[in-house]
């Protein structure tokens, strides 16, 4: 009798999970109850600030949270400035900008390229991954030639000032990755963060819209002066970036090696699943790297950035020096980070 009524209360629970629809999935516990209607953007470093100025332009117009953060990270992509996205990147240390980047959107959807080289927009290539083929990733010479075939047009991205910083490399061939290190080469004087120029090699971009949608974008040239055919997280869902529209998304910068051995961008979504802020999501994934190896860890730099479907969003770092900017109908600034040491 007792089993037959444990049944019957089941079978009705189900009923009203059926009729009641998305009212009844969003008290389902681990799902943040969304933000629909207060679109916000975020997105990692300095140059954060205007990828996110572009990313806000769809976003005002009641835009998709994927469309935003395509058009946002296509502007570093396209800065000659910015030796550490797309054209203008540094090089491996055989002289070639290989680029690679990742897209994730509210349905799990997601696509890849990695490696890709004389593309000036990898993020397009990469949602065209998603959109068009039953893939999610593509590399080197098979990117490059999809990318060709969908009308994208082969560019040399090695700018001259690239060309001599990596010259001026090849004298030593000392490869050591330096905490923020790209950044010194594309920050301006100018520019509001105190502290001098520092920041890292990726820009990583969350989206939240108006339909209470979350998608993300990453895109970067990787680590200066790598081995040609290095893959860092950035491209790598899961590690780089990862989205769940039940709860927020995730993305990373810094040395990519170490985001991988932890799945980090998953981890931090999970961690938000569990109930941690955004911010508390990120310094638990990075104690993560910090407790697997404390002595590296003072010597590189990993940073995290989330937001959860409350529109709510923190970030935090191994080290000082990082930052990220945000974009909403509130407010339009560039923060500090958090960090460890």
């Amino acid at each position: 009798m007792q089993n037959r009524r444990k049944f019957l209360q089941s079978s009705l629970i189900g009923s009203a999970a059926v009729i009641g629809g998305a009212s009844f999935a969003e008290d389902r516990p681990g799902r943040i109850q969304s933000n629909a209607g207060n679109p916000i953007v975020i997105s990692t470093w300095d140059f954060g600030k205007a990828a996110n100025a572009a990313a806000w332009e769809v976003l005002s117009k009641n835009g998709s949270a994927l469309d935003a953060v395509e058009a946002g990270v296509r502007v570093p992509e396209a800065d000659p400035e910015n030796q550490s996205v797309g054209y203008g990147g540094l090089p491996d240390r055989d002289g070639r900008v290989t680029l690679d980047a990742c897209i994730m959107d509210a349905q799990y959807r997601c696509g890849s390229v990695m490696c890709i080289e004389h593309i000036k927009h990898p993020i397009s290539v990469a949602r065209l991954v998603m959109e068009k083929t039953p893939h999610i990733v593509l590399v080197g010479e098979g990117a490059l030639e999809f990318a060709l075939a969908n009308g994208f047009q082969k560019e040399n991205l090695l700018t001259e000032s690239s060309k001599k910083a990596w010259q001026e490399w090849l004298k030593s061939s000392d490869y050591k990755p330096g905490i923020n290190i790209e950044n010194k080469l594309y920050k301006k004087e100018t520019d509001p963060m105190p502290g001098g120029k520092d920041n890292h090699d990726t820009i990583g971009m969350l989206s939240l819209d108006a339909k209470g949608d979350i998608a993300g974008a990453c895109t970067t040239s990787g680590l200066a002066f790598k081995m040609h055919g290095r893959v860092g997280d950035s491209p790598i869902i899961g590690a780089g970036l990862y989205v769940d529209n039940e709860v927020g998304g995730a993305t990373s910068t810094g040395l990519g090696e170490e985001v991988i051995r932890i799945v980090g961008s998953h981890l931090v979504v999970e961690l938000m699943r569990q109930g941690l802020s955004p911010e508390n999501a990120c310094k638990e994934a990075v104690s993560r790297i910090l407790k697997r190896s404390p002595q590296k860890a003072k010597e590189i730099q990993v940073g995290f950035l989330a937001i959860n479907k409350k529109g709510e969003y923190g970030a935090y770092a191994l080290q000082k020096g990082f930052s990220y900017a945000v974009h909403s109908n509130k407010e339009v600034t560039l923060i500090p980070g958090k960090s460890h040491f």
